[in-house]
């Protein structure tokens, strides 16, 4: 955006004795009591149009920072060349701001809380300027230039973002993957978008059954194997259709219209891409829950510093609860499971769904494909290695198998 800026013609040079009426000034306003603040950001937040940002507690967050970023921005070039002309004040937290505010419907009215923003600390302004001197001459420039400055500085800052609205406007409109991205961050974070809109946006309906994926690449970008896998599953899922997201150039958030999702097959064949999965849900909550659980999911992994692949929200649930101090879960493993704990791995893959089948060794057999007698003796070899009797502990040697399942 400087730019911009540098193309337009400078502004009246102030004498030195009003620069240095400027830099006291300015110095004044980086110094700004709260109620300053709060009397510019009151008159930001109530032009008219801005009723849907002041009730969105994120946008009228961003956008009261923007506010004071600019003020202060503008103080800052004064104190150093005061009477300049401004650059727009050209952040990636403002770029972000506007692209929010286009998807939800906004247009350049909302703009206004610019000027609103500029009344109110002109006002606050002129209380300096008339507290620096009493000098007719001076405070005459001091006002003249300093009005000029911050008009000047307004009005590039809104030419500019009027500019990328327009810009974030046409790329909505020509762009079926940001009208669908757009559609699903106001899902997420709980817009009431009828379900008829969001279907016809989305071209997937949100009632009925949800499951949600986070589908990843490790080692970076890999679309044509990511949409594989998205194939895949959804054909092992026996999915109709399916919902899919570009989250990142290694990574796709992707919904399915079922309960139960199979995922194993496919990961054979991919040996570089990880997933997520959300517990199924219905409906628009179903929809939103299923997603966050699927991050939470991915996240929790990671942290972990585990090596799996994929990874259901529902087996993590429990490690999940206990993870806000990994050192302290190393050390509840530790404890409770003792020499168990470095024992081989099969003892561990026994033992954990040996738990998971109510303590049967028939069926923890069959889902491991095995032998009973080889479930009974891996069973009687951890007992061995547990430094407390498993009848007097298994709720504790459970959880602990959970944890270290994750943390291999």
């Amino acid at each position: 955006m400087d730019h911009m800026a540098a193309d337009l013609s400078p502004l009246r040079v102030p004498s030195d004795a009003v620069a240095a009426l400027i830099r006291s000034g300015v110095e004044a306003v980086l110094n700004a009591p709260p109620e300053w603040l709060s009397e510019m950001n009151d008159a930001a937040m109530h032009p008219a149009g801005m009723e849907g940002i002041v009730v969105d507690s994120d946008l009228r967050a961003v956008g009261l920072r923007i506010n004071e970023g600019n003020l202060r921005h503008w103080a800052e070039s004064n104190l150093a060349d005061p009477g300049a002309r401004v650059s727009v004040n050209n952040t990636d937290e403002t770029a972000a701001f506007i692209r929010d505010l286009v998807r939800r419907g906004f247009d350049s009215g909302a703009l206004d809380s610019f000027r609103s923003a500029q009344n109110a600390a002109w006002q606050i302004w002129m209380q300096i300027c008339f507290a620096s001197t009493d000098d007719p001459v001076l405070l005459r420039e001091l006002l003249e230039v300093t009005s000029t400055s911050i008009a000047t500085f307004i009005d590039d800052t809104v030419r500019e973002l009027t500019r990328q609205i327009d810009v974030a406007r046409a790329e909505l409109a020509g762009d079926t993957h940001a009208q669908r991205r757009a559609a699903v961050a106001l899902l997420l974070e709980g817009a009431p978008i009828p379900p008829a809109r969001a279907e016809m946006q989305l071209r997937y309906s949100i009632e009925g059954p949800q499951t949600a994926l986070i589908v990843s690449a490790e080692g970076g970008p890999a679309a044509d194997d990511l949409e594989e896998v998205c194939e895949s599953i959804m054909a092992d899922s026996r999915a109709a259709r399916r919902l899919t997201v570009v989250a990142g150039t290694a990574e796709l958030w992707v919904w399915l219209p079922v309960e139960e999702i199979v995922v194993e097959p496919t990961l054979d064949a991919h040996p570089h891409v990880r997933v997520a999965v959300g517990a199924p849900g219905r409906d628009r909550e179903g929809f939103r829950r299923s997603h966050f659980e699927a991050l939470e999911a991915r996240q929790l992994v990671t942290r972990l510093g585990s090596t799996a692949r994929f990874a259901r929200y529902d087996d993590l649930s429990l490690v999940s609860a206990m993870t806000e101090d990994l050192a302290r879960l190393d050390e509840f493993v530790t404890h409770v499971l003792g020499d168990l704990a470095t024992a081989d791995p099969t003892l561990h893959e026994s033992m954990r769904v040996w738990f998971a089948n109510g303590c049967n060794a028939s069926a923890a057999a069959a889902q491991l494909y095995t032998h009973r007698n080889t479930v009974v003796r891996h069973i009687a070899r951890a007992e061995e290695l547990l430094p407390r009797p498993l009848q007097a502990n298994a709720v504790a040697v459970a959880a602990a198998l959970e944890v270290l399942r994750w943390r291999d």
